[in-house]
């Protein structure tokens, strides 16, 4: 059985300032003041569609250059990919180091700016 990716996420996640974890939905969601800058979805859960993901704010902009780009990387989510929701595959093609970066943009589209100079990248 694969390991889950949701640990490393949540890693990632709760290492930028005050973020915390709520569950909504069902599934881990990581926000800031709460408000959401990723949600997990689990393969199992009808949000994954049988593969692990994680779903983060991005501009529509780039949501349709990464999809473009990689498909078998990113994709459009459902409910909030209208919006410029980006997902990401947590399975063997993910990219960490990139998906950290992810994160850290989308948290800075929803994170008070007194707490921007405090993430790094």
């Amino acid at each position: 059985m694969p390991v889950s990716p949701l640990p490393r996420l949540r890693k990632l996640c709760l290492a930028l300032p005050e973020s915390h974890e709520v569950e909504a939905w069902g599934e881990p969601t990581f926000r800031v003041k709460n408000k959401i800058f990723a949600m997990y979805a689990h393969a199992n859960n009808h949000h994954g569609g049988g593969r692990n993901g994680v779903w983060c704010k991005a501009s529509p902009i780039n949501q349709r250059l990464m999809v473009e780009a990689a498909p078998d990387r990113f994709f459009v989510p459902p409910y909030v990919g209208p919006s410029g929701w980006i997902g990401v595959w947590l399975d063997k093609v993910a990219d960490w180091k990139e998906l950290d970066g992810l994160l850290r943009d989308s948290y800075r589209m929803v994170a008070p700016k007194k707490l921007l100079p405090l993430v790094a990248g």
